[in-house]
């Protein structure tokens, strides 16, 4: 299966590498504000659910283009794909964006590739065999100290999005660590974690196809990846934080507060108008500044959903 999966990845790479050539004559679509699709979305997507049907005709799909509307619809298999995480980056010609295919059983992840096409890079992993770039093993960083770490992360971008609420967490996280980076494609930015690259990650309004594959590459090299409670119900709750086991446990007591997964309590939420988007994009509740800090959270290792400067 994951041969398979890597065929398709590069069989899009190939269609999105042809395209980057000659970026001007691309029509451009958009689902929403900020949020765009091009042709080469959806020709990189038909070509993956293509070389993926004709090798299993009985497994489902969840795309970001097309949605369920291929395979089977009752599968206990479900490939969750995304054919260029990143396409707005992809369009200005900036080269950070990816190819991203998992396979869950089930609703858990048991394969997962992430091709960086621009620079030939292949992520990939499976359920308790190891992560690898190329044919290189990935280990997580040992850092353990907060301070030290570079942290990525995504911007809000659509309309309706919760701006303040995500400048309060970029905030305390900012002065907190020894900088943060936002590069653009957060399937890329989990396979950073991987690597040891970045020492943790958050971001919020995410779907399942921009963090299944690499939820899986995290945890296969030794990572640990959550919601914002440090739970590992993140696929659907629209926000994930991952990280170096350390780091990960300080990140999650940090961004605990500012979780969609706490409704009542110290938590009262302020009303915020819904935004004419699609029902994907809706933005989550408005949370205000966070709780005063309690005792530290008991942090659950989370199970794979299926993975100093003056710059800052």
């Amino acid at each position: 299966m994951l041969n398979i999966a890597v065929k398709a990845a590069r069989a899009a790479g190939a269609i999105i590498n042809r395209a980057s050539l000659d970026l001007d004559v691309l029509k451009v679509g958009t689902k929403g504000p900020n949020d765009f699709v091009t042709e080469v979305d959806r020709a990189a997507e038909q070509a993956i659910i293509e070389i993926l049907l004709e090798a299993y005709p009985g497994h489902g799909i969840l795309a970001e283009e097309s949605g369920r509307t291929h395979g089977a619809q009752r599968s206990e298999y479900q490939w969750i794909i995304d054919p260029l995480d990143g396409t707005t980056n992809f369009l200005h010609g900036l080269p950070i964006y990816a190819v991203s295919i998992a396979l869950a059983h089930r609703g858990a992840v048991q394969q997962a590739v992430v091709y960086d096409p621009a620079r030939n890079d292949l992520f990939f992993a499976s359920r308790g065999r190891g992560a690898f770039l190329n044919d290189r093993r990935l280990r997580v960083s040992r850092r353990t100290r907060l301070a030290e770490s570079l942290i990525g992360t995504g911007f809000p971008f659509r309309k309706g999005d919760n701006f303040k609420r995500y400048l309060k967490m970029f905030e305390e996280v900012m002065h907190a660590c020894a900088g943060v980076r936002r590069p653009g494609a957060a399937a890329l930015d989990l396979c950073y974690v991987a690597a040891g690259w970045y020492d943790g990650f958050f971001e919020t309004g995410l779907n399942p196809w921009d963090v299944a594959a690499g939820s899986l590459i995290v945890t296969e090299a030794g990572g640990l990846v959550g919601n914002f409670t440090g739970e590992s119900d993140f696929l659907h709750q629209r926000e994930v934080v991952a990280g170096a086991p350390k780091i990960y446990g300080q990140l999650v007591q940090m961004l605990a507060p500012y979780t969609r997964v706490i409704r009542d309590g110290d938590l009262a939420r302020e009303p915020e108008p819904v935004a004419e988007a699609p029902v994907s994009d809706v933005a989550v509740a408005a949370l205000p500044e966070p709780a005063p800090r309690r005792a530290p959270l008991r942090v659950r290792k989370a199970a794979s959903p299926g993975a100093g400067g003056a710059e800052r």
